[in-house]
C-alpha cells in the first residue's frame, strides 16, 4: 500500500538534515534554500523501509512565515514525522505544526528527537520524556543526522505504523503542489494522488479551470510507471499546457466527479475563537473566505473556487492556525441551514437524500458529489420522486404544479379564446421536463398544455363575434380585425378565413364550392358571375379553394383536383 509521510516541526530542528540522512536526498533544491540554509518550499524524497516498502517523504519548511506552504505539503499525507530538537524542545512551530496535523486528521506517526549527539544522556532523556508527553501514544526515537545514530531505529518505527487505506477504486483526484517544465517532457505537475489511479493516455479535468487534459506520461519518484496508485507521490507530464496555465492548488480529477464550489458546509474543530474572516486551506490551495457559523457547524464562503469532497479536512487560519473543519457538503446551497448540515453528519441515507434533493438532479450528479457510497445512494433515492434519470422532492413538484396552474389560469383569463400555453413556455428545455408534465395535473393537447377541462370561450369577445357573424349573414364577406377571434370561430365551423384578413360565411363558401364542377374553365370572371359576388370576393374564395386542395391554378384558369383514391 503506497504511503506518504510528511515532516513537521520548528525551523532549525533538523527536518531536512534528517530526511537527507534517511534517504540520501537533499530536499532543499532551490539556490535560495541552499544559500540561506532553511527550507522555503516543499521537498520530496523516497524512503526505503527495512521490510522493503517504500514511503514517499514530503519535507516541509519550519519557519512561521511558511506555514501556508507546510499545510500544502501536509494535506494528503498519511503519516507524520514530527521533529523536535533535543536541545530546544517543543517550540511555537512545533505546536502549530502538530495542531495542523491533528486538524488534517493525520493520526499516526513517529516523533524524532534530533541532535541527540549534542546533549548529555540526562538531557536527552528529558527531551524524550517531553516528546512523549507532547504526543501521547506515539513512538519517540532519539536520532542524530550527523552521526547516524538512531536512523535504523527510526526506519523500523516508521515501518511499524499502521497502514492507512487509500481508495484506488474511487474517482481520481490529485492536488498540484509543484509545476515546472522539463526538456522533452514539457509541463510537469506533481502531487500526492489522493484517490484513484493515473496512467499515460488518461483524460483528466483540470480544476477549477474546467479544462480537459491528456496525460502523456507518469512517474513516481523519477521512475516511469504504467500507472500511479492512490497514496503515491506522482509526477504527471501535461505537454499540451503551458506552465502559466497551472498553479499550486489546482486539481486533476476524473471528469464528471468532484464539484467545484464557492461554498463548503463543514463541522468545525475549534482551537480558538474563530473570526468571520479566515483563510481556508483545502487540498494544496489557500483561499480567503467568510465564515458563517452556528455552533459546531459552519459554511465557508470562498472568494475563489476549490475542489473538495465530503470527509476532506480543511484548516482555518488568520495570523495563526485557529480551527479546522471536516467537509460535510462540498457543494451546498447558498443559504446556510445548520439543521440540514446536521442531517448530513448523522442522518440515514434516506434523510440525507431528502436534505440534498429539491429541484431535479440526476443520479450521476448526486454520485459525483460523493456524499454517499453507491449502495447508500441507491437506498436513499427511494425517499424522493423520480422521472426518467432525474430525482426531485415532493415539495418541488408541488411548487412547480402551483406555479404552472397559476400561469395557465392567468392565460385563460387574459386569452379565453386560447387558454393553453406551449410546454416550452412553462418549463425549461431540460431532460426532466417532458416526464415531469405527467405529475403536474394538466392536460396536453398537441403542443400545448391546459388546465384540466379548460375550454376556449368567447368571454368579452362575444359581442364582437355576434356582430361579425351578423355581417357575414348579410354580406357573405367581411374584414376580420381580430385574428384570434377569427381563428376561434373558424375552429368551430362558424366562418372561413380567406386572404387579406377577410372571412366569408359558411353558406357562401359552400355555395361557391358547389358551383365549381359546373364551370369550364374556372376563371375569376366566370366564378364571380356564377356566384353573384364582387371580383375581390371571388378571387379570395378561389385562393382559399386552392389552399384547401379543391382547385389547382394554371395561369389565369383553375381546374378541379381529382379526388384521391
Amino acid at each position: 500500500m503506497p504511503l506518504t509521510v510528511g515532516t513537521a516541526g520548528h525551523i532549525d530542528h533538523g527536518k531536512t538534515w534528517l530526511v537527507r540522512a534517511l534517504t540520501g536526498k537533499d530536499t532543499d533544491r532551490l539556490p535560495e534554500e541552499q544559500r540561506r540554509g532553511i527550507s522555503i518550499d516543499l521537498g520530496y524524497a523516497p524512503l526505503e523501509l527495512p521490510d522493503g516498502r517504500r514511503l514517499s517523504v514530503v519535507d516541509v519548511p519550519g519557519h512561521e512565515r511558511f506555514v501556508r506552504t507546510m499545510i500544502a505539503g501536509a494535506t494528503g499525507i498519511d503519516l507524520f514525522l514530527l521533529v523536535v530538537d533535543a536541545q530546544e524542545g517543543a517550540r511555537p512551530q512545533t505546536l502549530e505544526h502538530l495542531a495542523v496535523l491533528r486538524l488534517l486528521g493525520v493520526e499516526h506517526g513517529v516523533v524524532a528527537v534530533t541532535k541527540a549527539d549534542a546533549v548529555d544522556e540526562e538531557a536527552l532523556e528529558l527531551a524524550l520524556e517531553e516528546a512523549r508527553e507532547l504526543v501521547p501514544g506515539t513512538e519517540v526515537v532519539a536520532v542524530s543526522a550527523k552521526t547516524g545514530a538512531g536512523l535504523d531505529e527510526l526506519r523500523a518505527a516508521l515501518g511499524r505504523l499502521p497502514v492507512v487505506e487509500r481508495r484506488s477504486d474511487r474517482a481520481t483526484r490529485m492536488y498540484l503542489d509543484r509545476v515546472f517544465t522539463l526538456p522533452g517532457a514539457g509541463t510537469v505537475v506533481t502531487g500526492t494522488l489522493w484517490s484513484g489511479t493515473i496512467a499515460a493516455g488518461d483524460l483528466l479535468r483540470l480544476e477549477p479551470a474546467g479544462r480537459i487534459v491528456r496525460v502523456r506520461s507518469v512517474q513516481v519518484h523519477d521512475a516511469p510507471v504504467e500507472h500511479a496508485e492512490a497514496g503515491q507521490r506522482v509526477a504527471v507530464s501535461l505537454p499540451a499546457l503551458e506552465r502559466s496555465d497551472l498553479s499550486r492548488g489546482d486539481a486533476l480529477v476524473e471528469p464528471g466527479h468532484y464539484p467545484v464550489s464557492y461554498r463548503l458546509d463543514v463541522k468545525l474543530t475549534e482551537l480558538a475563537e474563530v473570526p468571520a474572516a479566515v483563510t481556508v486551506h483545502a487540498g494544496t490551495r489557500a483561499v480567503p473566505a467568510r465564515l458563517v457559523r452556528d455552533g459546531d457547524y459552519a459554511q465557508l464562503r470562498l472568494r475563489s473556487p476549490i475542489v473538495a469532497a465530503r470527509g476532506d479536512h480543511v484548516v482555518l487560519r488568520t495570523e495563526t492556525t485557529v480551527a479546522g473543519g471536516v467537509v460535510l457538503d462540498p457543494s451546498p446551497p447558498r443559504r446556510f441551514d445548520p439543521a440540514r448540515v446536521g442531517v448530513l453528519e448523522h442522518g440515514t441515507p434516506e434523510e440525507i437524500i431528502r436534505s440534498l434533493v429539491d429541484a431535479p438532479v440526476s443520479g450521476r450528479e448526486l454520485q459525483a458529489r460523493g456524499l454517499l457510497e453507491p449502495a447508500e445512494l441507491a437506498a436513499g433515492l427511494v425517499a424522493v420522486r423520480s422521472a426518467g434519470e432525474h430525482y426531485f422532492s415532493d415539495g418541488w413538484v408541488r411548487r412547480l404544479r402551483e406555479d404552472v396552474h397559476r400561469r395557465l389560469a392567468e392565460r385563460a383569463a387574459a386569452n379565453p379564446l386560447d387558454p393553453g400555453l406551449a410546454l416550452a413556455a412553462l418549463l425549461p428545455a431540460e431532460p426532466w421536463a417532458p416526464p415531469v408534465v405527467n405529475l403536474l395535473e394538466v392536460e396536453r393537447r398537441g403542443a400545448k398544455v391546459y388546465l384540466p377541462g379548460a375550454a376556449a370561450s368567447l368571454g368579452e369577445r362575444a359581442q364582437a363575434a355576434s356582430e361579425l357573424e351578423a355581417k357575414l349573414d348579410q354580406e357573405g364577406i367581411a374584414k376580420v380585425e381580430d385574428r384570434q377571434l377569427g381563428a376561434f370561430l373558424e375552429e368551430r365551423d362558424r366562418l372561413r378565413r380567406v386572404g387579406d384578413g377577410f372571412a366569408v360565411s359558411i353558406e357562401l363558401y359552400e355555395r361557391g364550392r358547389a358551383l365549381l364542377p359546373a364551370l369550364d374553365p374556372i376563371t375569376i370572371a366566370s366564378f364571380r358571375d356564377a356566384l353573384g359576388v364582387g371580383r375581390r370576393a371571388a378571387q379570395l374564395l378561389l385562393e382559399r379553394y386552392d389552399a384547401d386542395g379543391l382547385t389547382l391554378r394554371r395561369g389565369d384558369v383553375r381546374v378541379l383536383r381529382r379526388a384521391r383514391g
